[in-house]
């Protein structure tokens, strides 16, 4: 049980729950945003001061029924009530480490797939195999060193680092910001002793300034991200869609960049392909 990240993802959802949504007046003598703590008390049917220590890191773990109360009075989403379990100790967590071997039956399909730019990616951003169309389109991964090949890390540069911009051009690098500190959000509660995951949300923390900001907000549910552009130095804007996959034995995702037939994007794409043919292949 993480007693001060439940106390903080509890007071920062609290404070986004609007009284009218539940049913209460607003009034002009609220002093704070959102749900006063003996409200959510009284919707969860529980004790106010057992939820006061619980939002003071406190209280003892909470049982399921408790945790299930306050999500209902919170309006937790899935994804959200599933950290809250996570985060309280009463869902399982994976022992050790972040599995980074992927399986040849997946190596074999991404190498197959046509007119298609594919990456599988670690729950923690790291770039573990890619195709040749892939190569071209974002970078040459095998060029790359671990921290290099890690999409968060390119994402929210660390002090000495370039600076910060939308890793490869995409036009979306805001909302893949907030995607990137959502998903690490959840694969720290899942993986709280992989000596990898922690040091790079440590680092992230305490050497980019937008990741901290983010961190402190306490969100775990991503919006579903459908198309992308990626903005090429050779080729020039290539707008794809974007569909990711969970491969949900080894915690990773296999995402897959596809334009329209006959499309400029996919003619763009073909090109790149061309173009990266060309170009010899570190593996």
């Amino acid at each position: 049980m993480d007693k001060q990240e439940l106390a903080a993802f509890l007071r920062t959802r609290r404070e986004r729950v609007r009284p009218e949504d539940v049913g209460l007046p607003s009034g002009p003598r609220r002093r704070t945003p959102g749900l006063r703590r003996e409200e959510v008390a009284v919707l969860a049917h529980i004790s106010t001061e057992y939820y006061v220590r619980l939002e003071q890191g406190r209280a003892p773990r909470p049982s399921a029924e408790v945790l299930a109360g306050v999500a209902g009075a919170l309006r937790l989403s899935g994804a959200e009530s599933e950290h809250l379990h996570l985060l309280a100790g009463t869902a399982p967590l994976h022992d050790g480490t972040l599995r980074r071997d992927v399986r040849p039956s997946i190596l074999a399909v991404i190498d197959r797939l046509p007119q298609t730019a594919a990456i599988v990616l670690s729950a923690a951003f790291e770039v573990l195999a890619w195709n040749d169309l892939a190569a071209a389109l974002m970078e040459d991964f095998a060029l790359q060193d671990g921290d290099g090949r890690n999409l968060a890390r390119r994402a929210f540069p660390t002090s000495g680092s370039a600076p910060e911009e939308p890793p490869y051009g995409i036009s979306d690098g805001a909302e893949f910001q907030r995607h990137v500190v959502m998903q690490l959000r959840s694969t720290l509660a899942r993986y709280p002793s992989d000596p990898t995951v922690v040091g790079l949300v440590d680092d992230l923390r305490t050497g980019n300034d937008t990741f901290a900001r983010l961190w402190e907000r306490h969100d775990v549910q991503p919006a579903r991200v459908l198309t992308k552009t990626f903005r090429h130095p050779e080729v020039g804007p290539v707008t794809v869609d974007c569909d990711s996959l969970a491969l949900t034995d080894q915690d990773q995702f296999l995402v897959l960049y596809t334009a329209p037939p006959g499309s400029p994007d996919a003619d763009a794409l073909a090109l790149l392909g061309v173009l990266g043919a060309e170009r010899p292949r570190v593996r």
